[in-house]
Formats: structure tokens, sequence, C-alpha cells
């Protein structure tokens, strides 16, 4: 019996429904930092801003203490890296990607975003998924009732868990609605557009 094999008869053991696991991914505790280019250092944040742009009525710009202002939830979820771990029961908090739009009213011609992050890294996620209320995305700011580590995306990161977790976009800026799609920083080196883990969507033509 092989590693993944075995990982996966061992959660029924735990009490976890092997079913949570997609196909060609194994568990772990652990939280592995995976990113592209440096780790950036904000200080004490006085010049952070996030702004939000494109296909919508009101574009808007806040500050790290109005940004924090804006009302929270929580969510408990797994997550899904395309190294082919997971990550069971993490928990986030932040701001719903709901309040962001309805505070731009967004127009009814935005079809995807694109996240901006520091050094240019971009990720594509399409908006029809929240139209299934089993999908959630949110800007999270605290992990497991703490700030974000700088690695894990210190001060703001996307959380879409139900793709692959290189759509979470770590140290993200800005958002930008679009009336269209196009690929961001990993799609653009071969990753999928979508990223399903349980359809393991993981690269072009998968």
């Amino acid at each position: 019996m092989g590693f993944f094999e075995r990982n996966r008869n061992d959660l029924a053991g735990k009490g976890i429904d092997p079913s949570r696991l997609p196909p060609g991914q194994y568990s772990t505790d652990r939280f592995p930092v995976l990113h592209a280019g440096n780790v950036p250092n904000y200080g004490d944040l006085s010049n952070w801003t996030f702004e939000v742009f494109g296909e919508v009525d009101h574009g808007f710009k806040l500050t790290w203490s109005e940004f924090c202002e804006l009302p929270s939830v929580e969510i408990l979820t797994d997550i899904h890296c395309v190294t082919k771990w997971s990550k069971f029961d993490t928990n986030w908090k932040g701001v719903d990607l709901a309040i962001i739009i309805e505070r731009a009213q967004v127009r009814s011609s935005a079809t995807h975003i694109m996240l901006h992050s520091e050094y240019g890294f971009t990720a594509n996620v399409p908006l029809k998924d929240l139209e299934d209320h089993q999908n959630i995305a949110i800007f999270a700011y605290e992990y497991e009732g703490k700030p974000l580590d700088p690695e894990h995306g210190f001060p703001l990161r996307f959380v879409m868990p139900h793709l692959y977790f290189w759509k979470s976009a770590k140290w993200v800026r800005k958002v930008e609605f679009m009336n269209g799609d196009r690929p961001g920083f990993w799609e653009q080196n071969g990753y999928h557009m979508y990223g399903d883990p349980f359809q393991e969507q993981r690269f072009w033509g998968d």
C-alpha cells in the first residue's frame, strides 16, 4: 500500500470522512509555506491600502484601519494545495467578498475578479461560484484566532477554499472586477484557469 492510500485510510480512524480529501491529495496537520517572491515587510501598515476598481459603480480605497472596521465573518474550512497537501478544519476571520461587492456596487457585467498582490502577483477567480451558497470567499486577516503570519499572507489574504489554494492569494492590495476572464500569474505559467481540487484541475488540459 502506497503513501497516499495509507494516508486516506488513516482518516477514518481519526473520525474524518475520507470523501473530504480530493483525489491525488494527502492530509497533513502542517501548514506548508509556498509562494512566489519574497515575504513583504510592512512595518506599522501606515502606508498600506486596499483598492477596489474595474466593473464597479463606486470604486474605493481603504486604509488598514478602515478595512478592519468592515463587518467580519469567521469560517471553518478545508484547504487544498496544488502541490497535493490538504489541511482540514482551518479557521479564518476576515471580510466577506460579498461586503466588497455590495460597497462597490459591482456591475452585472462583472464575471471574474483579479486579485493583485505585492510584487505583481495576480490570481483570477470567477464570481459565479458565489451563486452556490456552499462556496464562500473572504479577505482574511486572522488564522486560528491570531493575525496572519507574514509567510501566510499578513496582513491580508484572499481565501476561496473550494479552489486550489494558489487562488487564495497572499498579500492582497487590490481587487479588480472584470467583464471577462484572463490568466493570473500561475495561470500564465501553466496552471489551470479554474483549479477545482476534486476534478484535479492542476494544469492546462486537466
